[in-house]
């Protein structure tokens, strides 16, 4: 399975991003220290993890601390190794959501040959709301990762958007 891993953490400088390499990593704690080494004293860092253009797994540490994860969809665990050091350990359901929030439901329409606005196969994982302070509310977060056609470098391309690392990311894209 093939696999892109951004780093992207936040000092007071701003916001730096680095590829990661998560080969021989024995568990999620061991992704989790790699990403803290690549700014020790970072207040937040990210890692972005996309795999074979389909699933996307986000890690947060805050000032190396509290590891919270999400996962585009569970059967990530079930398809890789990879998939299952990072969300197999995780709740199949999200967490985040008010019980007030909207479900993620296509907009009716009368249209029947639309395609509908989002994948009702994907099963997301972990903590939804990780990204909410900073400006992806966790439906939000859900719907990009949910949405037909959205790849994996969309969502994360959209959410660095919002966080204003978008530049730094494509970077590591273009090397």
């Amino acid at each position: 399975m093939s696999y892109f891993a951004a780093a992207v953490v936040r000092e007071k400088g701003g916001w730096t991003a680095a590829e990661l390499s998560l080969r021989g990593a024995a568990d999620v704690d061991e992704v989790a220290d790699r990403l803290r080494d690549v700014a020790p004293d970072a207040d937040l860092s990210l890692l972005f993890v996309e795999a074979d253009d389909t699933y996307l797994v986000v890690l947060r540490l805050d000032e190396g601390e509290d590891l919270r994860v999400f996962g585009s969809d569970s059967a990530f665990a079930e398809e890789s190794r990879l998939g299952a050091m990072l969300v197999g350990d995780l709740k199949t359901s999200v967490t985040g959501l008010d019980d007030t929030e909207e479900t993620r439901q296509p907009a009716a329409s009368g249209d029947d040959n639309e395609q509908p606005a989002v994948d009702p196969e994907a099963d997301p994982v972990g903590e939804a709301d990780l990204l909410a302070d900073l400006g992806i509310p966790a439906q939000r977060l859900l719907t990009l990762c949910a949405h037909e056609g959205m790849m994996p470098a969309d969502v994360t391309a959209e959410i660095c958007e919002v966080l204003g690392c978008v530049d730094e990311v494509e970077e590591l894209r273009e090397v």
